[in-house]
């Protein structure tokens, strides 16, 4: 017997099940956003974040030609390695006439000194004879007196005497003269064997830094130099980043900038390990102005037509030292960060940002300078004579 088919029915029993279904997924939909909302109510997110990092850029500090490369890209190098050598000869033969005419300017100054005492004996020679002129001039005036002298002797005595004290003026008049240019005083503290002294430390230090030093320790990249290259002084050779001292750099819109403050926790998740790896920072603080502030172009909202665009705020966020010494980074990586506005954090415009790190000091120039006073003083002692 055939069954009666009865549409209606069907028709209700579809019905019902697609009631059952779109309830499920309303259900479903209102469980996650739940879900959703409780767990990121109190945060505030962004994907326009980075890894930060300090890229020292190592340039050549006098001229000259790379002889030698010690390190390549994605090595680790130390603080006070040698890294590049450059060609020597010039800057040694700028110390070599450095040290030359420190040599001549100290015999000059001898020199001047015993021109001095030379024209001092002079004067005393002079006045000698002058004192003997003077006393026959003094027997000739009293045996003029008794027509024993004639006048013409005397006046010639008088003439001698006349001239004598003039050649002594004179004489004394080229001592000052000597004596201003040497002032009386050590040879050592010249002006002119000052001056000579700087140009021998100057030229010493160039002699020095033609082997070009790590100034901290990191990882070598984007190398530059190559063996032959004729370099100027201020040349990019390399760049040493430290991959102990990596922050982020999150750009959040200024709709969501508000209840953000330094010290308030921070969820970063970098894309290079997906959500497998999680790192946690704090904000360590707050850039004072938007990115297009600091533009090398900024906009002109004054002139034209104006568009309203959000503005992104750059927060800097410390990572956990443990983490990334556990799990390290490289700068430029994108990150999804987050942070936790329920916290009451710090003053707005607070900084926890420590800068007492070796990327923000070195100290292996203070010692580029070390036996060049031995040397100067060598040089004096063997031209004073």
């Amino acid at each position: 017997m055939q069954k009666n088919i009865r549409p209606k029915e069907i028709i209700r029993q579809r019905n019902r099940r697609l009631k059952a279904v779109t309830l499920f997924i309303l259900l479903a939909s209102l469980a996650y956003f739940a879900y959703w909302w409780y767990l990121n109510r109190d945060w505030v997110t962004t994907d326009d974040a980075f890894v930060g990092g300090h890229l020292i850029k190592l340039k050549a500090q006098t001229d000259g030609t790379v002889v030698e490369i010690l390190a390549e890209n994605t090595q680790a190098v130390k603080r006070g390695q040698v890294l590049v050598r450059l060609d020597g000869t010039k800057a040694q033969i700028d110390l070599e006439q450095a040290q030359a005419e420190l040599g001549e300017t100290v015999r000059n100054i001898v020199t001047l000194n015993a021109e001095v005492e030379t024209l001092r004996q002079r004067i005393a020679a002079k006045k000698a004879t002058m004192a003997l002129i003077k006393h026959d001039l003094d027997r000739f005036v009293a045996a003029q007196r008794e027509g024993a002298v004639a006048d013409q002797k005397v006046e010639n005595a008088r003439d001698r005497l006349m001239a004598l004290r003039a050649t002594i003026a004179e004489i004394r008049a080229e001592k000052n003269g000597l004596q201003a240019q040497v002032l009386g005083g050590a040879v050592e503290t010249h002006p002119a064997v000052e001056k000579a002294k700087s140009r021998v430390r100057r030229a010493f230090l160039e002699y020095q830094r033609r082997n070009v030093r790590a100034p901290v320790s990191g990882v070598v990249a984007k190398r530059q130099a190559q063996v032959g290259d004729s370099i100027k002084a201020g040349a990019s050779l390399l760049v040493i980043v430290p991959l102990d001292d990596l922050w982020i750099d999150a750009n959040f819109l200024e709709t969501k900038i508000a209840d953000i403050r330094p010290g308030q926790s921070a969820e970063i998740r970098v894309d290079a390990y997906g959500d497998e790896l999680l790192y946690h920072g704090r904000v360590q603080g707050i850039n004072p102005g938007t990115g297009s502030s600091f533009a090398l172009l900024p906009t002109d909202n004054s002139s034209g037509n104006f568009i309203h665009i959000a503005e992104r705020v750059p927060v800097r966020i410390g990572l956990d030292a443990e983490e990334l010494k556990q799990n390290p980074l490289q700068p430029g990586l994108s990150t999804l960060t987050r942070i936790n506005i329920s916290e009451s954090g710090d003053a707005l415009y607070s900084s926890s940002v420590n800068s007492d790190g070796d990327a923000y000091r070195t100290q292996i120039y203070q010692h580029e300078l070390d036996g060049v006073e031995q040397l100067i003083d060598r040089i004096i002692v063997q031209n004073q004579g």
